[in-house]
This record gives structure tokens, C-alpha cells and sequence, in this order.
């Protein structure tokens, strides 16, 4: 069942669940873009192809919001958004340890290893380095985590996952960039999103909270 946070004729916010796909691969798993196509096939009755546009992506196993365009010209419309930040993304996350500083900013150069999947901190001179820059402050913290809220000014890939673990401050349940055991889930939320509707132009907001569930109910605020 697609939790839907908001639906028009244009566009469609949902709930990713962890685990799912944003969008198909090879391995044929459960995606994002397939289950929706089939929720508005259900919903309206529609025949043949119906058409779900994917603006941008989440990890697999990351939780949390997202949007997606039920028309092309919708789709067309909010990925210019993306691509001119007008989309804004808040993240939440439970990191190990505590940041040196309670809020600030990040700034890194990153490169992605197509063969691996792997992506690193690397010089600004490297020939593939991408810029990748958050805002990050500190919500709650304990003796071995930290709860993090963050603003993303560059969509990299593992960006988040990246930034913080080259600091020695990994995301709870990482097991690519962390030390994290098998079976943790990673504590890696998109909470809020923000964007101008495609066709009212109004700016819109939307939230979607946390799972109740470890390690995210350690911080009740």
C-alpha cells in the first residue's frame, strides 16, 4: 500500500518505505516509479501505459519523502527545479558521536567509482571531483549518537553518507561507509521537501516524520 502524502492532477508525494527502489534495476526488486504507475492504474481505472515521472532519487534503503510527476510536463517543470535548487531537501540522521561544532557547513569535493559504487572524498584537481556542500545542525545528542538535521545544496550520490563518515562521524546503520553489523538499518530520513507547485506556482511544503523505532526514538522532541 502507497502511503500518499499529497495528489493533484500533476503530482503525487509519497512515503518512500526503506528498502524499495526509487526506480527499476536489474535486479527486477520492487521500485518506486512501478508501484505508483500501478496504484494510479488501480485508483482511476486506467488502460495501458500510465505515466510516472521520477524528479529525484533516494538511496534504497532510505526512507522518507519524495516526489513524483504524473503528467511529462510536470516532470519537466520540477526537474528544473532540481536543477536550479529551487527544490529543497531537508535529511534527517542519527550519526555516531557528536560534531565538533552544533551546526555548520560541509564542503567537499567527491568522486564516484563506477565500478565499485564507491564514492570518496578526493582533491578538487581530481578529474571526475564533484563539489558537494550541507548545511547540517545538531537536534539531540547522547554519549554514542547524534541526531542531525540537513540541508542539501548538492544532490551527490552517498553525499550524506560520504560527508559525515570522512569525518569520522558515520550514519547509524551504514554499512558501506561505517562500521555498522549487518542487519542495521541506516538512520537516514528525507523529513521535508519543499518546491513550487508546476502549474499554481505556489511554494509547497511537506514533512513525514521519523520511524518510531531504534535509533531514532532515543531523541523524543
Amino acid at each position: 500500500m502507497i502511503d500518499v502524502i499529497y495528489e493533484d492532477n500533476h503530482l503525487l508525494v509519497v512515503k518512500k518505505p526503506i528498502n524499495i527502489l526509487s526506480q527499476g534495476d536489474n535486479t527486477n526488486d520492487l521500485d518506486m516509479v512501478n508501484l505508483l504507475k500501478r496504484y494510479l492504474k488501480e485508483k482511476y481505472n486506467k488502460p495501458g501505459n500510465v505515466f510516472v515521472g521520477l524528479i529525484h532519487r533516494l538511496d534504497r534503503p532510505v526512507g522518507g519523502i519524495m516526489v513524483f510527476a504524473k503528467t511529462s510536463k510536470c516532470a519537466s517543470r520540477l526537474s528544473e527545479q532540481v536543477r536550479n535548487k529551487t527544490i529543497k531537501k531537508t535529511y534527517k540522521a542519527v550519526i555516531h558521536k557528536t560534531m565538533d561544532k552544533k551546526e555548520g557547513t560541509l564542503k567537499d569535493y567527491l568522486y564516484k567509482n563506477k565500478t565499485t559504487n564507491m564514492v570518496s572524498v578526493v582533491t578538487k584537481n581530481h578529474k571526475e571531483a564533484k563539489d558537494a556542500v550541507l548545511d547540517y545542525k545538531t537536534l539531540a545528542s547522547n554519549d554514542e549518537f547524534s541526531l542531525v538535521e540537513i540541508d542539501l545544496h548538492t544532490g551527490r550520490p552517498h553525499q550524506i553518507r560520504v560527508q559525515f563518515s570522512s569525518r569520522n562521524h558515520p550514519l547509524y546503520g551504514d554499512q558501506r561507509y561505517g562500521n555498522s553489523k549487518v542487519g542495521e538499518q541506516i538512520a537516514l530520513w528525507s523529513y521535508k521537501l519543499e518546491f513550487n507547485h508546476p502549474t499554481t506556482k505556489e511554494r509547497l511544503v511537506f514533512t513525514c516524520d521519523t520511524p518510531n523505532e531504534y535509533p531514532w526514538n532515543l531523541f523524543k522532541l
